[in-house]
C-alpha cells in the first residue's frame, strides 16, 4: 500500500497534487510520502513484537537525510555500508548504538570513524577484515562488537545481481567454516563476538529461501553456544520484495515474515535485527517526469520523457519493471496506445519500458513511475551532464524540497582545470 492516489482526476502524494509540485520544482523529480514510510516501518516493528528487536533501515536504498530523520525519530536503527552512509545516519540524529556497519570492503579509516563515533556492531564479512578491525580497535584502546556474516549457500531466487547468499557470491564466510572463524575472532583482543549475521539477497518474493537460511542460522547458534560463544544477537538481513507490477501476485507480508522469524529463531532468546530497505522505501516514492515528444517510429511509437537512465537506472541495469501512470487520471474505459518509453540520453539502453500500453499521451503531459523510492535517487548520476534529480518529501498537505536540483554552474564549478591549460 502507498499514499499516491487519484483525487479529483489528479494523482496526489498524500494531500498534495503532483502536478502542483511539478509546476514549482519542474521535472523530473522524486517525491516521497511520509505516511508510507511511517506505515511500512511500523509494519515491521509490529511483525517482530514481542521479540526483542531492532529494525535497521538499509540506507543504501534511500539515503536522503530528511527520510533518515523521519525513520530515526520513529526509533529505527540504520544499516550502513560506507563511511559516507555512517555520516548520513549520524547527521540525521541517529545515535551510534543504533547503527550497524555492513559491507565487504570496510577500510581502516571507516572502522576508526565508527569506533570513535559509536557503533552498535560491525557485521564482519571476512577473516582479513576481522583481523584489521581488531588491530584498529586495539590501537584506539577500544573493543569492537561484531557479528560474523555467514553465507548459508541458499538460492534467494532473485535477480543474479542482487543475490548474496549463494556460495559463489562475494559476501560472508562459508557457513561450514563458521566454527573455526568464530574461534579466531574470540581470540583477537580488539573484538567482542556478540552474534551472527546473514543476508541472502534483495527483492525476495517468497519465504522459503528465508526459512532455509534462518533454520541454518538457528542450528549454528546452538553449535556456537556449545563451543562457548555468547551468541545473543541475530542479524537476519533484509531483502523482502515489493510488487513492482500492479496486478501481479504480492510478495509475503511483513506479518508473515515476522511469523517465520518467530518460528525459526524465536526460541533462541536472541535479540533480532532486520535490515529492510526496499519494502520501507520502495512504494514510498515516485519519479515524476514530463513528456517531451511523441515520436512515430517504424512499427512502434516512442514516448520521449525528460527523465532518463541517469535518473532511474533500474530498468537499464536490472531490466526492472516500474508501472508508469499518467498524472492526470484517464477517463474510465479510455483507449490505450502502445509506446516504448524512453529518455533523452544517447544510449539505446536509456529505455524504461517497451510496448507499454498507456493512455494517448502528448507533449507536456506528466507521468509518474511508481515504486521508485528504493534504488532510485541513490543510484542517480550526472551522466550527459544532466543535473541530479531533486527530491521532495510530502507530509500531509505540505511538501518540502529535501535535495535541490544543482545548477549547471554548480556542476561545472566542481571541475578544476590545471594551470598548464
Amino acid at each position: 500500500m502507498d499514499h499516491f492516489l487519484y483525487r479529483s482526476g489528479t494523482l496526489h502524494a498524500e494531500d498534495v497534487a503532483l502536478a502542483d509540485i511539478a509546476q514549482v520544482v519542474q521535472t523530473p523529480f522524486y517525491c516521497y510520502s511520509t505516511a508510507t514510510l511511517t506505515r511500512h516501518y511500523k509494519l515491521f516493528t509490529e511483525a517482530l513484537s514481542p521479540l526483542p528487536h531492532m529494525v535497521c533501515f538499509a540506507i543504501k536504498s534511500l539515503s536522503n537525510l530528511a527520510v533518515l530523520k523521519t525513520l530515526g525519530e520513529l526509533g529505527a536503527g540504520m544499516d550502513v555500508v560506507s563511511g559516507g552512509e555512517y555520516m548520513r545516519a549520524k547527521a540525521a540524529g541517529v545515535p551510534g548504538d543504533r547503527i550497524v556497519f555492513s559491507g565487504v570492503g570496510k577500510t581502516r579509516d571507516e572502522m576508526r570513524m565508527a569506533l570513535t563515533g559509536g557503533i552498535r556492531q560491525f557485521n564482519v564479512e571476512s577473516e582479513p577484515e576481522m583481523r584489521a578491525l581488531s588491530e584498529v580497535a586495539t590501537s584506539l584502546g577500544l573493543v569492537a562488537p561484531i557479528t560474523i556474516r555467514v553465507n548459508p549457500d541458499v538460492d534467494a531466487r532473485t535477480h543474479e545481481k542482487i543475490a548474496t547468499g549463494k556460495s559463489e557470491n562475494k559476501f560472508g564466510i562459508p557457513i561450514a567454516r563458521a566454527s573455526e572463524v568464530y574461534a579466531e575472532a574470540a581470540s583477537l583482543p580488539g573484538l567482542e563476538v556478540i552474534g551472527i549475521d546473514v543476508h541472502i539477497g534483495s527483492q525476495l518474493t517468497e519465504l522459503e529461501p528465508f526459512e532455509q537460511a534462518y533454520t541454518k542460522v538457528a542450528d549454528l547458534t546452538r553449535q556456537l553456544r556449545a563451543e562457548g560463544h555468547d551468541i545473543r544477537r541475530l542479524d537476519l538481513g533484509g531483502g523482502l520484495g515489493i510488487p513492482y507490477a500492479r496486478g501481479n501476485e504480492a510478495p509475503p507480508l511483513p506479518t508473515e515474515y515476522g511469523d517465520l522469524i518467530k518460528r525459526t529463531v524465536g526460541d533462541l532468546g536472541c535479540e533480532i535485527e532486520i535490515e529492510p530497505g526496499r519494502l520501507i522505501s520502495g512504494n514510498s516514492g515516485v519519479l515524476v517526469s514530463r513528456v517531451i515528444y511523441v515520436k512515430e517510429g517504424e512499427g512502434r511509437d516512442f514516448l520521449i520523457l525528460d527523465a532518463a537512465m541517469n535518473d532511474l537506472v533500474r530498468p537499464s541495469m536490472y531490466g526492472a519493471h516500474h508501472d508508469i501512470v499518467a498524472v492526470e487520471e484517464p477517463e474510465p474505459g479510455v483507449d490505450t496506445h502502445t509506446f516504448d518509453v524512453v529518455g533523452p540520453v544517447c544510449e539505446t539502453g536509456d529505455t524504461f519500458a517497451k510496448a507499454r500500453p498507456l493512455p494517448q499521451l502528448k507533449a507536456g503531459d506528466l507521468v509518474a513511475f511508481r515504486s521508485a523510492g528504493a534504488y532510485g535517487a541513490v543510484m542517480a548520476s550526472e551522466y550527459n551532464t544532466r543535473p541530479l534529480v531533486p527530491e521532495v518529501l510530502v507530509h500531509g498537505d505540505h511538501y518540502a524540497v529535501i535535495r535541490a536540483r544543482p545548477t549547471f554552474e554548480e556542476i561545472l564549478a566542481r571541475d578544476t582545470i590545471p594551470e598548464w591549460l
